[in-house]
């Protein structure tokens, strides 16, 4: 009797726990999805604008054209598979990176059990699901929590091949790791980490040279087609509106991931107890335990390395910013959950408390990045089809075109644009420091009727810090952009269009009117 229940008891039990894990792992995604959803309708800023603008294009055309931005193709495509499906409103474009958001929970509890333990899975699940950083990006129609997911998949799968010797998750890692770099160029200095990191590896023969042949190669074999595009990209798009970063640029960006100082110090002090214990192990007899130690030292040389590059290439041509780290954030989620979980109660102390200091919404700052929207719903009944509106800064065009009325023509303080859809980023700096302000004006007034209006839209200058080049020639030729037309006898300046009264909108504009006079 005893030996016809043992297996049964065990069955049950078996049953029970999963359906607890799967208990557990709802109730995270449910707690997640209350955290990421509060802003879901925010209106569109700049770089949505974009995104919605490129993803509306043709699905065979999207990767020619993005020659011209500077991006790898992935994310687009599958946004423009998205809207062709669901549609192209706020809501139901930054579900998709809720979606993507979501998606890290369950994969980061399974890459921390396969990688650490049962704790370490799920320290990095509570994490993965309340992290302030995807938290703001999963309601904003970008990139950045599918390089998340990515990043996640892309290391764990790293690991279990290259660390833990499981060569049945390359696949994993291949299919992972190409998309990764065909999300974010950033991909490849993570991609290049991993790389550098399996240097030790092979020096003490812990890892088949066959295996790496394999997994980099295939990455390398399918990314082969994009090569020419990103090369091109490389010499005439990158960057321009950023600086080179410092050295302190550095452990603020990582001290942002976490949701500010305090979260980080905790994370760094705790997960160095964490890391002690993983040292000690290591030098210890060979085991299930030295192989997580490596899996730490691993990883943790791989994102040092990714970083490094990162900063080497952004002094060469600049483009650090913090959204980008979203290519490392996978790995740094599995280090954090890994090592508080070796630090014991101490860990668990940890991982609780930054829960009480991430349970906060980004409602705030995801609602007032920009306010184009309100002073598209200010210019109704104001402007006209045929109407004709020039931005000076050139990059606002697709969000401004996405909200503004319809039937008007488009201009930046470079020229016509040829696509409202995109912006043409391909030596762009050069291009607009050579287009003469009141030149470009007398051709854009000469194409206005009597009666016509020219609605010059330009960015309200004292809500950013405007020091990189792109940014202070955008300040520069705004300024010159309205001076000119206030003094050009053919216009009439009618009105400004008031914009919201928050001081410190990061991406805000204003709007002047101009009526072309009857002609002498």
């Amino acid at each position: 009797m005893n030996a016809v229940a043992s297996p049964i008891v065990g069955l049950r039990d078996r049953v029970s726990g999963r359906q607890r894990v799967a208990a557990g792992l709802l109730g995270l995604v449910v707690l997640s999805f209350l955290l990421r959803y509060t802003a879901i309708h925010a209106r569109y800023w700049i770089d949505e604008g974009l995104s919605v603008g490129i993803a509306r294009h043709p699905l065979t055309h999207i990767p020619g054209l993005l020659r011209e931005d500077g991006s790898p193709p992935l994310y687009y495509l599958l946004l423009g598979v998205w809207i062709r499906i669901i549609g192209d409103g706020e809501a139901r474009t930054h579900a998709l990176s809720l979606a993507f958001a979501l998606l890290t929970v369950p994969l980061a509890v399974a890459a921390g059990r396969a990688l650490f333990s049962e704790r370490a899975g799920w320290f990095t699940a509570v994490m993965a699901g309340l992290i302030p950083f995807l938290s703001y990006y999963a309601q904003e129609t970008r990139m950045y929590t599918l390089m998340a997911l990515l990043s996640l998949a892309t290391a764990a799968s790293f690991a279990l091949v290259y660390v833990a010797g499981r060569r049945r998750w390359l696949p994993a890692f291949v299919v992972s790791g190409a998309a990764m770099i065909y999300t974010h160029n950033w991909g490849l200095f993570m991609l290049a980490g991993t790389a550098i990191a399996l240097v030790p590896l092979l020096s003490r023969r812990a890892v088949a040279w066959r295996d790496v042949l394999i997994g980099y190669g295939a990455i390398a074999l399918l990314y082969l087609p994009w090569v020419p595009t990103v090369l091109y990209q490389a010499k005439h798009t990158g960057a321009p509106w950023s600086t080179p970063p410092t050295i302190s640029d550095i452990p603020s960006a990582l001290a942002n991931l976490a949701g500010g100082a305090g979260p980080a110090v905790g994370i760094l002090l705790v997960g160095g107890s964490g890391l002690a214990g993983y040292w000690t192990l290591r030098r210890g007899p060979s085991g299930p335990r030295t192989q997580q130690a490596t899996v730490v030292l691993t990883l943790g040389l791989a994102v040092i390395a990714a970083i490094a590059l990162a900063f080497t290439a952004s002094q060469i041509s600049p483009g650090w910013t913090l959204r980008y780290f979203s290519a490392m954030i996978g790995p740094l989620l599995l280090l954090a959950g890994g090592l508080l979980a070796q630090a014991s109660t101490l860990g668990l102390v940890t991982v609780a408390l930054l829960a009480g200091m991430w349970m906060h919404p980004e409602t705030g700052a995801v609602n007032n990045k920009s306010n184009v929207h309100h002073v598209s719903v200010l210019l109704r009944g104001r402007v006209e089809p045929g109407d004709l509106v020039v931005s000076t800064h050139p990059e606002q065009v697709p969000v401004e075109h996405f909200y503004f009325p319809p039937g008007l023509r488009w201009a930046s303080g470079m020229g016509w644009s040829r696509d409202t859809g995109i912006m043409d980023w391909r030596d762009a700096l050069d291009r607009y420091r050579h287009a003469r302000v009141r030149r470009t004006a007398g051709v854009f007034i000469r194409a206005l009727k009597p009666g016509e209006q020219l609605v010059l839209v330009v960015p309200i200058l004292r809500t950013a810090s405007w020091v990189a080049p792109w940014t202070k020639l955008v300040k520069k030729r705004s300024k010159q952009w309205e001076r000119a037309l206030d003094h050009d006898p053919r216009l009439a300046r009618e009105q400004a269009i008031p914009h919201l009264s928050h001081s410190r909108l990061p991406h805000g504009v204003r709007v002047v009117l101009y009526r072309r006079l009857a002609q002498r």
